[in-house]
């Protein structure tokens, strides 16, 4: 089994009057961390790491929805085999571990939050949510009823010591940096939480995996969101709010009608392909969604792109910026680079205006904002700013 001597490279060795890895003047030996385990190769690795410094770990995992269908798909999280992983995991490094049914509060946070802003014509990010609300409110809550000094996850992200508190900064390994799911943690919760692989990369992990002999050490990450096994969104949505998936119009921005559709839940922002209609001298993508019309609003490339956007429920981690706002970079999605813009904080909103137009901005998406590798918070897009419009008018 793997000793502190092993990850010299990694963490420091402890002396007396040092902080330890997890930022405690105290052995580590004193500091109890609970884990938040799904089952994967990151939070095993996480647990396996604060085991071998000497933290008194306890491992816990979440039973989030109802497992029956998703017991044999690899691939997901929290569910029949990821648990059972977990717990293999807890067995071979020798850990207590436990798991908590909160089916309930996972089905009231998140998954209902999920169907209903599909109906809105919103493309949300239910990662997001359980972050939000079961994993860094109800679980955090948890850990501290069992008198850990922390929580720790296997997030790609840091968290540092700032002259303003604790800082979120991006994951060292750009392909897995998930700083953009964690735009919603408050300062409080930063104060408790931890990320020990914020600064490592995937493939470093992997190994250690392997070197502490740990049974998931070749488990494929997490793909999919976790409560639609078998990635068919629209399904579970008329599954959860029967007759959600009611016919309408599919018009061109210029407002020719060009076909039907059988529901809104089936469409996001920037999609191409299996619109349904055709004749068109041009690829036609869908710009917007409007639900109280049943519309699919379908368009040229140009028209996806956005001046700016509106966002709500705002989380600020940093000195607030004033009237005049502030110049950051932001994401409209995960898998974008931050680019140049200036956000402008509108009571528990905010307002961003872009360098350049982007395009794909979509309600029910996060927008984030950066000072370099520093989250300075985020919030949810509600509205975009169309430059196609103001381009046309």
């Amino acid at each position: 089994m793997m000793t502190a001597d092993d990850l010299s490279d990694l963490f420091p060795a402890w002396t007396p009057g040092t902080p330890n890895a997890l930022g405690f003047d105290r052995a580590p030996g004193d500091t109890r961390v609970v884990v938040a385990m799904s089952g994967g190769v990151d939070s095993s690795v996480t647990a396996g790491l604060l085991h071998a410094l000497g933290f008194e770990v306890i491992g816990i995992t979440l039973q989030l929805y109802d497992h029956g269908a998703a017991v044999q798909k690899k691939g997901a999280c929290c569910a029949g085999q990821d648990i059972h992983d977990a717990r293999r995991v807890a067995e071979r490094l020798g850990i207590p571990h436990y798991v908590l049914d909160y089916e309930s509060r996972f089905r009231q946070s998140v998954v209902d939050d999920f169907a209903d802003s599909y109906i809105r014509g919103e493309t949300p990010i239910p990662c997001v949510r359980c972050n939000q609300t079961v994993k860094f409110r109800d679980l955090l809550g948890t850990a501290r009823d069992l008198g850990a000094d922390c929580l720790a996850t296997g997030h790609y992200v840091q968290c540092v010591p700032g002259p303003d508190g604790r800082q979120l900064l991006r994951g060292t390994d750009r392909n897995r940096d998930q700083a953009y799911f964690l735009f919603a943690t408050t300062a409080q919760q930063l104060d408790f939480l931890r990320f020990p692989l914020g600064g490592l990369e995937k493939d470093r992990v992997r190994q250690l995996a392997d070197a502490m002999g740990l049974p998931v050490a070749d488990k494929p990450d997490s793909q999919d969101i976790c409560f639609v096994p078998n990635g068919d969104y629209a399904r579970v949505i008329e599954g959860l709010r029967p007759g959600a998936a009611e016919p309408g119009d599919i018009v061109h921005v210029d407002g020719r009608r060009l076909g039907s559709h059988q529901g809104i839940i089936h469409y996001t922002i920037g999609q191409r392909r299996g619109l349904g209609v055709g004749g068109e001298g041009e690829p036609v993508y869908v710009v917007r969604l409007e639900p109280d019309t049943r519309r699919v609003v379908v368009g040229p490339k140009e028209a996806l792109l956005a001046a700016g956007l509106d966002a709500k429920e705002v989380n600020w981690l940093a000195e607030p910026p004033g009237p005049e706002g502030r110049a950051v970079t932001v994401k409209i999605r995960n898998t974008a680079e931050p680019v140049p813009a200036r956000v402008v904080l509108t009571g528990t909103g905010a307002t961003v205006t872009f360098d350049r137009p982007e395009a794909g901005v979509s309600p029910g998406q996060a927008v984030v904002f950066f000072d370099g590798e520093r989250v300075l918070g985020g919030g949810w897009i509600t509205r975009a700013e169309s430059a196609y419009a103001m381009r046309a008018a």
